[in-house]
């Protein structure tokens, strides 16, 4: 059939796909890694474990201020988050994606907001196509800034594991964020909790149904997060990201049980540019459907956005102007997601970076 517009793509795409309506070409779509995949350079892995032990610790915090310097990306390992809660979490949000569409649609996306149950839209006149996935997004901290009519009244079963799973992974962030300070020697805990400590926290899952012309199409458009940090985990063995480095566009496989982290545009403000938030893009299998879900930690709404005061000295000017997290937030959400325009937005001209 021919595809039409609609707020769930995962139920048009049951049907069979004869071609595809302009909303959903990306013609432009830079080309991934030319040769085999198994010769795509693999990204980092960082051993929590190893991090955090204090025999071990030393050559990995080395290893963890290289990685965030020359990538902002890695895949973390026994991460600790119990595998009892990550199984039942996988059925629930594959039982929830089965669904009458019916039911989903009590979560659907409402005019003029960004949170909820639907594919993404276009943001502006110069946006050329719309992601080829189904999405629930929601923010999850503060509690009192959840929106009454979604995570609140997801199914019991989905919402207790739900509920679960972000309280492992905040105690998982707050571990992360702790070792990135100390990796750039900002050694006072405070100021990791006077940014994040109760900060905003948000979760996005996403459904991407086959396309048979998976070369036509973006999961997620290019970009880089906004966030501070995003810990992503993909729940079925499909995979699809794809991480921009050095200009090239490299395949993310991911090891079993592992979480994907990436560095957001935050962290790489609040470093004054010496770790980089890492591009990034998701593509789309041709008979397979893929599922992920990605949580995202960011500074309470009334922090500063800036340059760490531990890195700023007469010697090293600040390369990125500070702003409250709230107007950041509204201010990312009012552009389109384009790469790394939105940092490059944040930039002091002929701002010093740290080296």
């Amino acid at each position: 059939m021919a595809l039409e517009s609609s707020i769930s793509l995962q139920e048009l795409a049951k049907e069979a796909i004869i071609s595809i309506p302009n909303r959903y070409l990306h013609n432009d779509q830079e080309p991934s890694f030319l040769f085999e995949a198994s010769l795509a350079p693999p990204i980092p892995t960082i051993d929590l474990k190893t991090l955090i032990l204090e025999q071990t610790r030393g050559p990995e915090h080395e290893r963890l201020h290289l990685t965030c310097k020359e990538w902002g990306i890695f895949q973390l390992v026994n991460h600790g988050v119990s595998s009892l809660i990550m199984e039942k979490l996988n059925y629930e949000i594959e039982e929830f994606y089965r669904l009458p569409v019916e039911e989903k649609m009590r979560y659907k996306l409402r005019a003029s907001d960004f949170e909820g149950y639907g594919q993404t839209s276009i943001h502006s006149q110069d946006q050329k196509a719309v992601d080829w996935g189904d999405r629930f997004f929601m923010i999850t901290n503060p509690i009192h800034r959840r929106k009454p009519h979604l995570l609140p009244q997801l199914p019991p079963s989905l919402r207790d594991t739900l509920e679960a799973y972000l309280f492992e992974l905040q105690k998982l962030a707050d571990v992360l964020l702790l070792c990135i300070a100390k990796t750039l020697e900002i050694n006072r805990e405070e100021e990791v909790k006077e940014m994040f400590e109760d900060g905003m926290q948000s979760v996005r899952m996403t459904y991407y149904p086959p396309c048979p012309k998976p070369d036509k199409v973006m999961g997620f458009r290019p970009h880089s997060d906004a966030t501070g940090l995003t810990i992503l985990h993909q729940l079925n063995g499909v995979d699809g990201l794809q991480v921009k480095k050095d200009g090239i566009w490299i395949p993310v496989h991911f090891l079993p049980n592992a979480f994907v982290v990436n560095l957001g545009d935050i962290l790489e403000i609040w470093s004054n540019g010496v770790y980089k938030s890492i591009e990034h893009r998701a593509t789309v299998n041709s008979s397979k459907e893929r599922i992920s879900i990605a949580m995202f930690f960011n500074p309470k709404f009334e922090a500063e956005v800036g340059p760490s005061a531990s890195i700023i000295n007469q010697d090293i000017r600040p390369a990125f102007r500070t702003v409250i997290m709230e107007n950041y937030v509204k201010d990312y959400f009012s552009r389109k997601q384009d790469g790394k325009s939105f940092l490059e937005h944040m930039k002091i001209s002929q701002g010093n970076t740290a080296q």
